[in-house]
């Protein structure tokens, strides 16, 4: 198996869920596909939902939710394959 980072592909706030009323997209220790959403990233009001990128076992996530997050900063972590 392989280690795969997910990454923010914007600079904004990391969200584990779509509401707050809502459960969370994914959870550690969870099988997700690579098209799976694992979070969303919020800039200025605007969502933009974050993939697994790899299909595997989502091990942890590197970020708290609401933390300020970077473009390119990884966020979780999947054990592919």
């Amino acid at each position: 198996m392989s280690r795969h980072e997910v990454v923010s592909p914007i600079p904004g706030v990391f969200y584990r869920r779509p509401d707050p009323d809502s459960d969370v997209y994914a959870k550690e220790g969870q099988t997700i596909g690579a098209d799976d959403t694992v979070c969303l990233v919020e800039v200025m009001k605007s969502f933009h939902p974050v993939p697994a990128g790899a299909a595997g076992t989502l091990v942890e996530f590197l970020v708290e939710n609401e933390d300020v997050v970077d473009a390119g900063q990884a966020v979780a972590v999947i054990e592919a394959g």
